[in-house]
């Protein structure tokens, strides 16, 4: 590096010690989470209850919100790498969703509120990839693990503070329609703000090569033997990674109220919040490839926990290491990939992992339910936690050479 460098490096703003622009990008899930989590907390209430939609109704709507959730990522992801623009497509993918925040305040049917849930979860599809893209584009090298985990901090801590806002607008106004709308209508002003920010506050840096064409499908043979392994390993992972309804619906069995579940669901939220920076840190310090290992151990260790646990302590130390796990798997994964790829295919990389792992989750689930009625919880957590060795045996086995 020579002198001229040092100094605009030298120059480059940091808020807690990353870069000011992976800063206002955590701001901006922060605030779209805090808007999101607001309105999904209180979602099924008001489908239900206040326009008598069918159980039947609700499972569809949060089987295409799943589906939506990750149909976009590669196809976002590869036009984010042809076009080499990265926040384009993210604010693009926050305002889609904040668009159909707008369609909510005025619905009236059970239909327009499940169009709202889809076009919601389509503009995170949209924007997952890109935005992880541009993450890995700013953060510097020997601190990936460290930005994205800094930046999933920020967005769980904006899930969690979504409900509690929702739960004070119902216990002060009362649940009564009204109510209900003027939520959603306080549920829109962070969902503006986190396009606004993300417009104005991030500078996106141009790219110093220019792009390469390629044909749509191209990716996954382009792509390095690393990340084709991993993409394996974590699709096979995918299929023992059930709904976080069964680990709640475990805790009530073994004696939780609901009240009570509720509050696991906090402790969750809390691990995932403390252990993201940390674990990130520690990625960066002993291999990003060591935290995917401890991701995997942690889940089989997880599920091992669930089919023995019979009290109450045992479970809430449960849900900690779920959080811990969550958070790697939430962040980590990102900076893995990111690590292992190269710019002209990182935004692709990064959507084949969300479309491929998503697309799995589905099965996954019907599975997990299929064991639980069938034989018992504890089919459920074994077959997810021998999945689990089983991908990781697929991780770590090492390639072959060719």
């Amino acid at each position: 590096m020579n002198k001229t460098d040092v100094q605009i490096a030298s120059k480059e703003k940091t808020y807690f010690s990353v870069p000011k622009e992976i800063f206002w990008m955590g701001i901006v899930s922060f605030l779209t989470d805090i808007s999101s989590e607001m309105i999904f907390s209180v979602l099924t209430v008001f489908l239900t209850v206040f326009l008598g939609a069918s159980s039947a109704l609700l499972g569809l709507m949060e089987g295409l919100a799943d589906f939506a959730a990750s149909s976009l990522d590669y196809v976002s992801g590869y036009l984010s790498d042809k076009t080499r623009k990265r926040k384009l497509f993210a604010v693009f993918g926050y305002a889609f969703s904040t668009v159909a925040k707008i369609l909510l305040i005025f619905s009236n049917s059970v239909a327009n509120v499940i169009s709202f849930r889809v076009i919601e979860r389509l503009g995170k599809s949209i924007r997952g990839a890109p935005r992880d893209a541009l993450i890995a584009s700013i953060a510097k090298e020997d601190k990936l693990g460290f930005s994205f985990g800094f930046h999933k901090m920020l967005d769980k801590a904006g899930a969690i503070l979504g409900p509690i806002v929702a739960y004070f607008i119902l216990a002060y106004l009362g649940q009564t329609a009204s109510t209900y709308n003027l939520l959603f209508w306080i549920a829109l002003i962070p969902a503006i703000l986190s396009v606004l920010v993300l417009q104005f506050a991030v500078k996106e840096k141009p790219s110093a090569t220019p792009p390469k064409p390629r044909k749509f499908f191209s990716v996954y043979k382009e792509t390095s033997p690393e990340f084709r392994k991993y993409l394996r390993a974590a699709g096979i992972f995918s299929l023992g990674y059930f709904s976080f309804a069964f680990l709640l619906l475990k805790a009530y069995t073994v004696g939780f109220s609901i009240a009570d579940v509720t509050l696991l669901y906090a402790i969750f939220n809390v691990a995932f919040v403390l252990i993201s920076i940390p674990m990130g840190k520690l990625g960066d310090k002993i291999g990003r490839d060591k935290t995917i290992i401890i991701e995997y151990v942690l889940y089989a260790l997880m599920c091992a926990g669930f089919m023995l646990a019979a009290s109450k302590l045992a479970v809430i130390a449960l849900f900690l290491l779920y959080g811990i796990f969550y958070a790697i798997d939430e962040g980590q994964s990102k900076a893995y990939i990111s690590g292992i790829t190269t710019e002209d295919h990182r935004a692709s990389a990064i959507g084949l992992y969300n479309f491929i792992t998503g697309l799995i989750y589905l099965p996954a689930s019907l599975i997990a339910g299929i064991l639980w009625n069938t034989y018992s919880p504890a089919a459920t957590f074994g077959f997810a936690g021998i999945i689990a060795l089983i991908s990781l045996g697929v991780f770590i086995f090492p390639l072959r050479k060719h």
